[in-house]
């Protein structure tokens, strides 16, 4: 069996679920990936032109050997006018040799026709290949990424591809909650992490000398601020180290004991976060947040951390896991980073959950390929 996959994201960006779904398929089909790179499904806004500025994470791109052979991208060209009526149109035209080249690839043989982000061009592709058995992975909530008109539009074609696919594959609790008239053909895999890129058990060791809360990832308008502004004046002694691009900053002066890392590649985030004491996932609880599960909290788990976060989407359900400590109320954030600070880790432990969590382990139990 081969795979058609419109990604969410580029190929060249850092390895997401969407690099790790199609190495799993691949591994277990043997079959060849035809993955079609995302472009603008909404209006510009502002906060797109300080991406462009900051480098649109470009710090975190893959090389481009990195391709296997068994895959081949293609890069849709388009106006950025999805939202707005008439627009699949006009776009059709300049997708002219996209929609032939996956034409040429679905009539090579059995194939599997995966969406991993509501579009026109995904629409337009269901609508052209009917008879391909086809697979929704909601790995967010894209919706709650809008406003306006473009939020609008992009539910509407979301719930259009909700009702044509064979199957949808959700990433969290929320959004399986969202897809409940589509029970039958719903499967939850919560995100994980990619074991052959951690360090072996025994290399696993906590750091000594000044505590480090430690965060790696993207500051965006869900980032919360306040209770890292919180956590830096619960002890000025500790240092707050964030590791990534920041696309939206307070607008009060940054504690002295915050510091600025920029972006990463996943190695080298891997090795910085081995510095780390404990794993933050500070983010406020919005729409967008509530269908989070974030891949950080696999990635710091699997690395023997403990892990301080707000409530917000999955991690509301880790209440009481082992290592896991969730922000109730700012007044109590002193005991709770103290416990958090002094919890140790088993290497057994930590051997169980990179066991229990890798994408392989996720994929597979979703039956997807059955």
């Amino acid at each position: 069996m081969r795979l058609v996959y419109l990604s969410p994201v580029p190929w060249t960006s850092f390895a997401q679920r969407p690099h790790k779904f199609v190495e799993w398929f691949h591994a277990r089909s043997g079959g060849d990936v035809l993955w079609v790179d995302p472009y603008p499904t909404r209006l510009m806004v502002l906060e797109d032109l300080q991406r462009w500025k900051a480098g649109g994470g470009s710090a975190t791109k893959q090389s481009a050997n990195r391709v296997p052979a068994w895959i081949t991208i293609l890069q849709p060209r388009s106006l950025p006018i999805e939202p707005l009526p008439g627009a699949g149109m006009i776009n059709r035209l300049l997708w002219k040799d996209v929609l032939q080249g996956i034409d040429r690839f679905v009539a090579e043989g059995e194939c599997l026709l995966g969406i991993g982000k509501p579009s026109e061009l995904a629409l337009q592709v269901l609508d052209r290949h009917a008879a391909v058995t086809s697979l929704y992975d909601a790995m967010d909530d894209f919706p709650a990424f809008y406003r306006g008109i473009s939020r609008g539009a992009m539910a509407h074609r979301e719930a259009a591809i909700a009702t044509r696919v064979n199957r949808i594959l959700v990433s969290s609790s929320m959004l399986a909650d969202r897809f409940t008239r589509c029970r039958t053909k719903l499967a939850v895999a919560r995100n994980a992490c990619s074991a052959d890129t951690l360090p072996p058990f025994n290399a696993v060791r906590r750091t000594l000398g000044r505590p480090v809360l430690g965060y790696v990832g993207t500051m965006g308008h869900w980032f919360d601020w306040r209770l890292l502004f919180a956590l830096a004046e619960v002890d000025p002694s500790l240092c707050i180290r964030l590791i990534g691009p920041a696309y939206v900053l307070p607008n009060e002066p940054v504690p002295a004991n915050i510091e600025f890392l920029p972006a990463c590649d996943h190695e080298a985030a891997i090795r910085a976060m081995q510095e780390f004491s404990v794993g933050l996932i500070p983010f406020k609880c919005t729409d967008l947040t509530a269908s989070v599960d974030p891949i950080k909290y696999y990635e710091y788990r699997a690395l023997g951390l403990p892990v301080l976060s707000s409530r917000f989407g999955e991690m509301n359900l880790r209440d009481g896991h082992a290592g896991v400590f969730l922000v109730e109320k700012q007044d109590d954030l002193a005991n709770l980073l103290r416990t958090a600070m002094a919890y140790q880790c088993e290497r057994e432990e930590i051997q169980e959950f990179r066991t229990a969590n890798t994408w392989e382990a996720r994929f597979d139990a979703s039956g997807i390929l059955h």
